[in-house]
Protein backbone atom coordinates (compact mmCIF):
# COMPACT_ATOMS: atom_id res chain seq x y z
CA UNK A 1 0.00 0.00 0.00
CA UNK A 2 1.37 3.47 -1.06
CA UNK A 3 1.00 6.52 0.99
CA UNK A 4 0.27 8.49 -1.86
CA UNK A 5 -2.93 6.52 -4.09
CA UNK A 6 -1.52 8.19 -7.19
CA UNK A 7 1.63 6.51 -6.99
CA UNK A 8 -0.17 3.28 -6.98
CA UNK A 9 1.46 0.76 -9.79
CA UNK A 10 4.81 0.71 -11.77
CA UNK A 11 2.44 1.75 -14.88
CA UNK A 12 2.23 5.55 -13.70
CA UNK A 13 5.86 5.30 -12.83
CA UNK A 14 7.74 3.92 -16.14
CA UNK A 15 9.12 7.63 -17.04
CA UNK A 16 10.73 7.68 -13.84
CA UNK A 17 12.35 4.43 -14.05
CA UNK A 18 13.23 4.88 -17.68
CA UNK A 19 15.05 8.09 -16.40
CA UNK A 20 17.25 6.61 -13.27
CA UNK A 21 17.99 3.85 -15.46
CA UNK A 22 19.67 6.19 -18.00
CA UNK A 23 21.00 8.01 -15.16
CA UNK A 24 22.87 4.52 -14.13
CA UNK A 25 23.71 4.18 -17.76
CA UNK A 26 25.27 7.44 -17.84
CA UNK A 27 27.36 7.27 -14.27
CA UNK A 28 28.66 3.81 -15.49
CA UNK A 29 29.59 5.39 -18.85
CA UNK A 30 29.19 1.81 -21.08
CA UNK A 31 25.64 1.19 -22.86
CA UNK A 32 26.00 -2.77 -22.38
CA UNK A 33 23.03 -5.08 -21.56
CA UNK A 34 24.12 -5.50 -17.98
CA UNK A 35 23.93 -2.11 -17.27
CA UNK A 36 21.22 -1.21 -18.68
CA UNK A 37 19.22 -4.33 -17.01
CA UNK A 38 21.03 -3.06 -13.27
CA UNK A 39 19.80 0.22 -14.16
CA UNK A 40 15.85 -0.77 -14.90
CA UNK A 41 16.49 -3.00 -11.72
CA UNK A 42 17.73 -0.09 -9.35
CA UNK A 43 14.61 2.12 -11.00
CA UNK A 44 11.99 -0.31 -9.87
CA UNK A 45 13.40 -0.67 -6.60
CA UNK A 46 13.66 2.91 -5.99
CA UNK A 47 10.20 4.21 -7.45
CA UNK A 48 8.41 0.82 -5.50
CA UNK A 49 10.91 1.34 -2.17
CA UNK A 50 11.22 4.90 -1.38
CA UNK A 51 7.55 6.97 -0.93
CA UNK A 52 8.36 10.29 -2.65
CA UNK A 53 5.60 13.42 -2.84
CA UNK A 54 4.26 13.30 -5.76
CA UNK A 55 4.78 16.64 -7.58
CA UNK A 56 2.10 18.30 -9.72
CA UNK A 57 3.05 19.66 -12.83
CA UNK A 58 -0.41 21.95 -14.04
CA UNK A 59 1.77 23.57 -16.73
CA UNK A 60 2.97 22.40 -20.19
CA UNK A 61 6.29 22.75 -21.51
CA UNK A 62 6.70 25.61 -24.13
CA UNK A 63 9.85 24.35 -25.91
CA UNK A 64 10.78 28.02 -26.88
CA UNK A 65 10.59 29.29 -23.56
CA UNK A 66 12.71 26.15 -22.64
CA UNK A 67 15.49 26.70 -25.26
CA UNK A 68 15.78 30.34 -23.50
CA UNK A 69 15.79 28.80 -19.58
CA UNK A 70 18.79 26.35 -20.52
CA UNK A 71 20.56 29.01 -22.64
CA UNK A 72 20.29 31.82 -20.32
CA UNK A 73 21.64 29.29 -17.80
CA UNK A 74 24.61 28.60 -19.51
CA UNK A 75 25.42 31.68 -20.57
CA UNK A 76 25.01 32.57 -16.49
CA UNK A 77 27.04 29.87 -15.65
CA UNK A 78 29.79 30.78 -17.78
CA UNK A 79 29.75 34.66 -16.84
CA UNK A 80 29.16 33.62 -13.19
CA UNK A 81 32.50 31.39 -13.13
CA UNK A 82 34.87 34.38 -14.74
CA UNK A 83 33.70 36.37 -12.34
CA UNK A 84 34.19 33.67 -9.16
CA UNK A 85 37.41 33.05 -10.46
CA UNK A 86 38.19 37.18 -10.25
CA UNK A 87 37.52 37.42 -6.90
CA UNK A 88 39.46 34.60 -5.83
CA UNK A 89 42.91 35.66 -7.84
CA UNK A 90 42.41 38.97 -6.70
CA UNK A 91 44.95 40.12 -4.34
CA UNK A 92 44.35 41.34 -0.93
CA UNK A 93 40.53 41.87 -1.87
CA UNK A 94 38.19 40.33 0.66
CA UNK A 95 34.81 39.62 -0.73
CA UNK A 96 31.56 41.10 0.52
CA UNK A 97 29.42 38.70 1.24
CA UNK A 98 25.39 38.64 1.88
CA UNK A 99 22.70 37.02 2.35
CA UNK A 100 19.42 38.00 0.55
CA UNK A 101 15.82 37.01 0.93
CA UNK A 102 13.65 37.06 -2.05
CA UNK A 103 9.65 36.72 -2.23
CA UNK A 104 9.13 34.30 -5.44
CA UNK A 105 6.15 34.64 -7.08
CA UNK A 106 4.93 31.70 -7.53
CA UNK A 107 3.56 29.11 -4.65
CA UNK A 108 4.56 25.92 -6.35
CA UNK A 109 6.83 23.68 -5.19
CA UNK A 110 8.12 22.57 -8.11
CA UNK A 111 8.70 26.27 -9.16
CA UNK A 112 10.44 27.22 -6.31
CA UNK A 113 12.57 23.84 -5.92
CA UNK A 114 13.51 24.54 -9.95
CA UNK A 115 14.48 27.70 -9.36
CA UNK A 116 16.14 27.39 -5.69
CA UNK A 117 18.65 24.62 -7.65
CA UNK A 118 19.00 26.89 -10.91
CA UNK A 119 20.70 30.07 -8.89
CA UNK A 120 22.87 27.34 -6.41
CA UNK A 121 24.56 25.73 -9.19
CA UNK A 122 25.46 29.13 -10.30
CA UNK A 123 28.58 29.93 -9.03
CA UNK A 124 28.96 32.65 -6.74
CA UNK A 125 24.94 32.02 -5.51
CA UNK A 126 24.06 29.65 -2.98
CA UNK A 127 20.41 28.47 -1.49
CA UNK A 128 20.81 28.99 2.11
CA UNK A 129 17.19 28.31 2.85
CA UNK A 130 13.88 28.29 1.02
CA UNK A 131 10.65 28.68 2.86
CA UNK A 132 7.91 26.32 1.10
CA UNK A 133 4.82 28.32 2.54
CA UNK A 134 5.76 31.89 2.21
CA UNK A 135 7.42 30.72 -1.24
CA UNK A 136 11.12 33.40 -0.24
CA UNK A 137 14.54 32.15 -0.91
CA UNK A 138 17.40 33.09 1.36
CA UNK A 139 20.49 33.37 -1.06
CA UNK A 140 24.28 33.33 -0.05
CA UNK A 141 26.07 36.05 -2.70
CA UNK A 142 29.72 35.37 -2.67
CA UNK A 143 30.64 39.40 -3.17
CA UNK A 144 27.49 41.77 -3.56
CA UNK A 145 30.18 44.37 -5.42
CA UNK A 146 31.14 41.75 -8.13
CA UNK A 147 27.80 41.09 -8.75
CA UNK A 148 26.17 44.75 -8.21
CA UNK A 149 24.09 45.13 -5.18
CA UNK A 150 21.81 43.32 -3.34
CA UNK A 151 19.07 44.41 -5.77
CA UNK A 152 21.00 43.10 -8.97
CA UNK A 153 21.12 39.75 -7.00
CA UNK A 154 17.32 39.75 -5.99
CA UNK A 155 16.24 40.88 -9.71
CA UNK A 156 18.72 37.95 -11.08
CA UNK A 157 16.27 35.35 -8.68
CA UNK A 158 13.32 36.96 -10.09
CA UNK A 159 14.22 36.87 -13.76
CA UNK A 160 15.55 33.08 -13.19
CA UNK A 161 11.82 31.98 -11.15
CA UNK A 162 10.31 33.74 -14.56
CA UNK A 163 12.71 32.30 -17.43
CA UNK A 164 11.33 28.55 -15.60
CA UNK A 165 7.16 29.84 -15.32
CA UNK A 166 7.60 31.27 -18.67
CA UNK A 167 9.02 27.70 -19.97
CA UNK A 168 7.26 24.99 -17.66
CA UNK A 169 3.87 26.89 -16.08
CA UNK A 170 0.16 27.28 -17.39
CA UNK A 171 -1.45 30.18 -18.60
CA UNK A 172 -3.44 30.45 -15.30
CA UNK A 173 -0.05 30.20 -13.27
CA UNK A 174 1.55 32.64 -15.12
CA UNK A 175 -1.29 35.38 -14.74
CA UNK A 176 -1.20 34.07 -10.32
CA UNK A 177 2.35 34.79 -10.45
CA UNK A 178 1.46 38.58 -12.72
CA UNK A 179 3.05 37.79 -15.41
CA UNK A 180 1.52 38.45 -18.69
CA UNK A 181 0.92 34.79 -20.29
CA UNK A 182 2.52 34.47 -23.63
CA UNK A 183 4.67 37.77 -23.53
CA UNK A 184 8.33 38.03 -22.75
CA UNK A 185 7.64 40.96 -20.38
CA UNK A 186 5.88 40.81 -16.75
CA UNK A 187 2.49 42.94 -16.40
CA UNK A 188 4.22 45.51 -14.39
CA UNK A 189 6.70 46.20 -17.46
CA UNK A 190 3.55 45.89 -19.79
CA UNK A 191 1.70 48.76 -17.67
CA UNK A 192 4.88 51.24 -17.92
Amino acid sequence: MSLHPRRGSLRTQWPTVLWLTAVWVLLWGDISLGNVVNGALLGVLVTAGLRMTPIDLHGRVRPGALAVLVGRFLVDLVRASFEVSLVALRPRHTPRGAVVCVQLRSHSDLYLTLTAELVSLVPGSLVVEAHRLTGRLYIHVLDVETSGGVEVARRSVLEQEERVLRALASDEELVRAGLAAGRGRSRAEVTR
